[in-house]
């Protein structure tokens, strides 16, 4: 085991900084073989889009022209779009012209406008928005520069009380304490059958949601304070679905409330997303009730929050998420995931490559939970190579109430049944809690491992690796033995491991 000196950590940021302008300034390479239709600022959603002279304007007209598989959708560079794309089987998205990727933002405007706000409690400097608004996971300040916390009551028995006390009414005033906290107020639509199979009204959270949202600004008028205020909504940007061959190149994917992308069903053929940025995710509302494993230590919580990068969800096929730029996400950065309720769900031939994640609270996540029967599901050829993720846990999405959950690759503890697995040639870079959470019922479904590299406090966890039909693997710790763990636990072969003490 080696120390990593401040130089060699100082080098490790050169890297990434490296990785990071290569995928920022990629070149446009997609070929298209049907139809090009070309989207700016300056076009019309009246005219064809048939070149970049009658462009169309919008994502909404993306969203409804009909294409055909092979066809293109090309976005002008250094423009910004705002609102979802839905995706359409066989065709690509990607750029044209010179400059900066274009930009896709979920919400429909900047909330940096004095007028969008009024003070509401002078005392607390809570300012309330004068337009309703969907969820918002965050709220991102300056680009980045700030960001909110999200105050997230329980809603029972018809009010909303203190998640961690829910006998106690939740009162804004109280409980908004920071600067720059947020709370979202929806109880308009109620819905009796939340997930878990309980059955009590709590807000419904849909495309229908949109409720008062309000924020603590110290300085005054937020809308003043700020040059740009964006709000992390609830949408995802393309919504996929179980279309098949679906490909995303070299678009700016931000502020962003569920997924950047999002795709789901029994088989998701084809879908690839390349030399794409992908930042500040996630961490809006996906229901009100049930068991939320975010809650301190297992305990019962009553609101569950989530929002990954690049999602699968269900079975899959062709899958490949590569050269891209994913960060500040309240997930999993990418991921492939199911619970196969009595269905065969199988995933295969799935590619991470030579991506650059950093601060999520997951890099890479993936499950296979085989429930009600299903013995039939499994995973298959799976890749995860090249990539460097870092500071996992580290960025916006560790608001949660415990500080156990972050992982570089988190895998969960089901059953994971897989073959043709393998995880090599990665740079592990430093996480909040493990580093890596690789289990599954049998040890041989478990992925080989060699030539990856490991960065992290002395002190730290290593994490999990092996089979759990008997006993969950031992979280280990990464101390001065922590090379020969690797080595010998998770059978990395020729790994370099560094601690920083």
């Amino acid at each position: 085991m080696q120390i990593a000196s401040k130089l060699f950590l100082e080098e490790i940021d050169t890297l990434c900084e490296m990785r990071k302008q290569e995928i920022l300034c990629s070149a446009d390479t997609v070929e298209i073989v049907g139809t090009t239709y070309y989207v700016s600022n300056g076009g019309d959603d009246q005219n064809d889009g048939k070149t970049p002279e009658r462009a169309w304007k919008t994502l909404a007209k993306v969203s409804a022209a009909e294409l055909c598989p092979g066809d293109g959708v090309l976005f002008c560079r250094g423009d910004l779009f705002r609102g979802q794309v839905k995706a359409q089987a066989g065709v690509t998205y990607g750029a044209y012209g010179t400059g900066d990727k274009p930009r896709l933002y979920g919400w429909d405007f900047d909330l940096a406008g004095p007028a969008l706000w009024v003070e509401v409690d002078v005392a607390h400097h809570i300012w309330k928005m004068t337009e309703k608004i969907l969820d918002p996971g965050t709220l991102v300040f300056n680009g980045g520069e700030y960001h909110s916390v999200k105050l997230i009551p329980s809603y029972i028995n018809g009010q909303f009380v203190c998640r961690n006390d829910e006998s106690k009414p939740f009162v804004m005033a109280a409980e908004m304490v920071r600067d720059l906290d947020i709370f979202w107020y929806f109880d308009e639509l109620l819905t009796t059958t939340p997930s878990k199979d309980e059955d009590f009204p709590i807000p419904e959270m849909c495309s229908r949601s949109y409720g008062d949202l309000y924020l603590r600004c110290d300085r005054g008028n937020p809308g003043a304070v700020f040059a740009s205020i964006e709000a992390v909504t609830r949408r995802s940007m393309f919504a996929v679905g179980s279309k098949e061959n679906v490909r995303i190149d070299n678009i700016c994917m931000k502020y962003i409330g569920i997924h950047a992308v999002a795709a789901g069903g029994e088989r998701v053929k084809g879908l690839q997303v390349t030399n794409c940025e992908i930042g500040w995710i996630g961490g809006t509302i996906q229901h009100y009730f049930g068991t939320d494993p975010n809650y301190p230590q297992g305990k019962r919580g009553t609101v569950t929050r989530y929002g990954n990068g690049v999602e699968i969800y269900g079975g899959c096929d062709d899958y490949r998420v590569a050269d891209c730029y994913i960060y500040q996400v309240y997930d999993a950065g990418i991921t492939h995931q199911v619970t196969t309720r009595g269905k065969t769900r199988l995933m295969t031939k799935v590619r991470y490559e030579n991506n650059l994640i950093e601060k999520c609270v997951y890099g890479i996540e993936y499950f296979l939970e085989m429930t009600k029967g299903d013995t039939e599901s499994y995973m298959e050829d799976i890749e995860m190579c090249g990539n460097i993720i870092r500071t996992g846990g580290y960025g916006w999405g560790q608001q949660r109430h415990n500080t156990d959950t972050p992982a570089l690759i988190k895998g969960w503890s089901y059953e994971n049944k897989a073959r043709k697995y393998s995880i090599h040639h990665n740079i592990f870079d430093r996480s909040a809690y493990r580093m890596l959470h690789l289990v599954a019922k049998e040890q041989s479904s478990c992925p080989e491992m060699h030539d990856n590299t490991y960065i992290q406090y002395l002190g730290g966890r290593i994490g999990q690796y092996g089979g759990n039909a008997v006993t969950e693997p031992e979280n280990l710790t990464f101390d001065e033995q922590a090379e020969e763990k690797i080595t010998k636990v998770f059978g990395d072969k020729n790994a370099q491991v560094y601690v920083i003490k």
